[in-house]
């Protein structure tokens, strides 16, 4: 007689995380006094001392360690849990997510926050989950990557069966029946993606899609595009690189820096250089940028208060009566040197104060409204990194005696505009950054616009998320230095 067909599916191994080290290029190392320490690309990272036995351990971070095995409680456990957080918040780990004795990698998590750190809660079989609406899968080379700018981690994904799952919860899906799905990628993964917000939760009485704001009501204001551009046009939420790179100087020569003539007929216009400049045209021909600052003789209070409130002070206050249909709202309204679209004025001015002669070193925030400053109390190892990271951006060899973080109310704009509010952030920043250049000329002191700024720094400085209140420029202001070169 022939064997009765099998009624129930094969149980499929579980599939483990593992940490790995995240390039072929990175060692570990020991030194005579039992440091350790990580080498890469001609840099390394002191990891700390160690009794022995723990780098032959940490050997298996090439090939991968499973984080199980960092789950002991003997000393040697700790101190190998201990070595890879440490590489962890230098950025030189990542984790994969594979069946054992398998070659195949089902995914690959890669951190885009230095605290990122794989945590997997338990779920129940009625749990029901869904897709966020800012998460997105994307063609990076030849990878696929699931990525959400809420995330601190982005997802490559090894399996083209966990895209189908994850394209299934477009629409409330139980953990149960996912499980019933051919290729289930186990519920780790499904842990792991709801744990960096990629996946929500769904409540199981109305079975209904998370509203708009996946319980943050900040989260409502924000159009996918806008909060996937705010989170990857700055430093703090991805780990891809960032900055003068010339990234295709390889790959296509320089574009010219004037424009090539249109054909055809060519209309010569007057020149105006003839003229007697006004004290305007005089301002706009001298403006530049100064990256080097006399710390001798630093900037006093008395000229920042008169840059701030030549610069971005509100000028007058009113309300108006919007009337949408049904809606009725009394909207508040201000005035400022400079134009904002719709008079929304979302832009609030954190200094970072490095030399200040009247002033304390410290950070603070500008009340435009009363005139004042209000210290922020941070640890002095956060202004450092603030103005660091401003002394690399401009490649200076001293860091600003003052730096002006630009910071964006983004609820402020978004209430009223669609589809262009980010855009219209930037546009902002533009001409708040070129009033401040003019009135710095006009005073004789020197200043200079950053394009970087970090989110999660600020968002640690001032305890508010990046989503609510966060930096969109920067501007380093300062006394001259006189020196030639």
């Amino acid at each position: 007689m022939r064997a009765p067909a099998a009624t129930k599916r094969r149980s499929a191994r579980s599939a483990v995380l593992s940490a790995r080290l995240s390039g072929d290029q990175i060692t570990l190392q020991d030194d005579a006094d039992g440091s350790i320490k990580a080498c890469f690309n001609g840099h390394s990272a002191s990891l700390g001392k160690y009794q022995p036995g723990v780098l032959e351990r940490a050997q298996a971070l090439h090939p991968g360690l499973p984080l199980s095995a960092l789950a002991g409680g003997g000393a040697d456990d700790q101190a190998l849990d201990r070595l890879v957080r440490r590489l962890a918040r230098h950025g030189l780990l990542e984790y994969r997510l594979a069946v054992p004795g398998s070659t195949a990698t089902l995914v690959v998590i890669e951190p885009q926050m230095a605290d990122y750190w794989p945590r997997v809660a338990k779920l129940a079989a009625g749990d029901r989950l869904t897709l966020s609406r800012f998460a997105y899968l994307r063609r990076r080379g030849a990878d696929m990557v699931l990525e959400s700018p809420r995330a601190a981690a982005l997802f490559r994904i090894g399996d083209p069966r966990i895209a189908a799952t994850l394209a299934s919860l477009a629409q409330p899906r139980s953990v149960a029946r996912l499980r019933r799905q051919d290729g289930f990628p186990g519920t780790d993964l499904l842990a792991l993606l709801l744990d960096c917000q990629i996946l929500v939760t769904v409540d199981p009485e109305t079975d209904e899609l998370p509203r708009a704001d996946e319980g943050d009501a900040h989260l409502v204001p924000w159009d996918f595009h806008d909060l996937v551009f705010h989170a990857r046009s700055t430093e703090g939420r991805q780990a891809n690189p960032l900055g003068g790179l010339y990234p295709y100087a390889e790959t296509m020569p320089s574009p010219p820096a004037v424009r090539p003539c249109w054909p055809g007929p060519t209309i010569e216009l007057p020149n105006s250089a003839a003229e007697p400049p006004s004290p305007l045209a005089t301002l706009l021909r001298q403006r530049h940028s100064t990256r080097d600052f006399d710390d001798r003789h630093p900037m006093t209070l008395a000229e920042l208060a008169r840059l701030l409130d030549l610069t971005a002070r509100v000028q007058a206050k009113w309300q108006s009566r919007l009337e949408l249909g049904e809606t009725i709202a009394e909207v508040d309204y201000a005035a400022r040197p400079y134009p904002s679209g719709g008079s929304a004025y979302e832009l609030e001015l954190y200094l970072t104060v490095a030399h200040c002669t009247g002033l304390d070193r410290g950070f603070y925030h500008y009340d435009a409204d009363r005139h004042a400053l209000n210290a922020i109390p941070v640890r002095s190892q956060a202004i450092d990194a603030m103005l660091a990271s401003a002394e690399f951006a401009m490649d200076t060899a001293a860091a600003p005696q003052i730096l002006i973080t630009l910071a964006a109310r983004f609820d402020r704009i978004s209430w009223k505009y669609s589809a262009i509010a980010y855009a219209l952030v930037l546009k902002h920043v533009g001409v708040l950054t070129q009033t401040l250049y003019l009135m710095a000329t006009e005073m004789g002191l020197g200043g200079c616009a950053i394009g970087t700024s970090n989110i999660d720094l600020f968002g640690q400085m001032t305890g508010i998320e990046f989503h609510i209140e966060g930096p969109v420029g920067q501007f380093a202001i300062g006394r001259p230095d006189p020196s030639p070169g």
